[in-house]
């Protein structure tokens, strides 16, 4: 049975493998991207995202059976407040309504192996908070105090712990959407190439996120646990956080973190 799905940096990536994935298996995708999609708009801006949520439920008509949101920057600046926790928290806020009036209603976002490794707290606690202007702000100091690095893997390791209470919280479970997470290791994309091209990057990727496991990935691997974490066969996976990273986390965090 054909379900409509929305999935959001959908030109490349990750979200390019993931609509040839679901369109091959009958799913009508609703694309949002800032080219090339059915709903082009800057997920960077507060009015960019309304917007997308505006145009997904007019497109679905109030029904929306998955959302998937793959958008995000590598760019280490403020931009990542924006787009990689806003871009993702705003977007399944809003659509809430359209996931909850499905009967299979299934959500997932991209995360980050990034996630595990050191991050800002206070930029953590101001994104869990919601108060994107003060997180924009905090993430320009950290630029100007030399440690833009830390923005990523903060935005990514607010995105779990948002969706590990989000997905137990009233309108969720209890109205039959799971909300999961993955967190990919290194996987070979557009926004990667730069990193993957350059010996002395390449090195300390390596060794940051060890990939013991077949190396780094195509899009398709983590485009593949997408598909299924937003089909109906999923009915009890929920406020997980799912690394496809090659064994990355394992390789990096003790067996008694568990």
């Amino acid at each position: 049975m054909s379900r409509t799905i929305a999935v959001t940096g959908s030109a490349s990536g990750i979200g390019a493998a993931l609509v040839r994935i679901l369109e091959a298996r009958g799913d009508r995708v609703i694309t949002v991207d800032r080219v090339e999609a059915d709903l082009v708009v800057d997920l960077a801006s507060a009015e960019g995202r309304a917007a997308a949520v505006a145009g997904i439920t007019e497109r679905c008509d109030g029904v929306l059976d998955g959302l998937v949101t793959c958008a995000g920057t590598s760019v280490p600046s403020p931009l990542m407040v924006e787009v990689n926790y806003a871009g993702t928290v705003e977007l399944v806020e809003g659509l809430q309504p359209a996931l909850a009036a499905s009967e299979a209603g299934r959500v997932a976002v991209v995360g980050s192996i990034s996630g595990t490794q050191p991050n800002d707290p206070e930029l953590v606690d101001l994104l869990l908070a919601g108060r994107t202007a003060a997180a924009t702000d905090r993430a320009a100091a950290l630029v100007e105090q030399g440690a833009p690095t830390r923005i990523y893997p903060s935005t990514k390791a607010a995105i779990a712990r948002w969706a590990r209470t989000t997905c137990i919280a009233p309108g969720w479970a209890d109205a039959g959407v799971p909300l999961n997470v993955i967190a990919p290791g290194v996987i070979l994309t557009p926004m990667s190439a730069g990193l993957v091209d350059d010996p002395r990057m390449r090195a300390v990727m390596d060794a940051a996120v060890p990939m013991p496991l077949n190396g780094y990935a195509e899009p398709e691997a983590p485009a593949e646990l997408l598909a299924w974490l937003v089909s109906e066969a999923n009915s009890h996976v929920t406020g997980q956080v799912i690394y496809v990273d090659g064994g990355a986390e394992a390789t990096l965090r003790p067996a008694e973190h568990y």
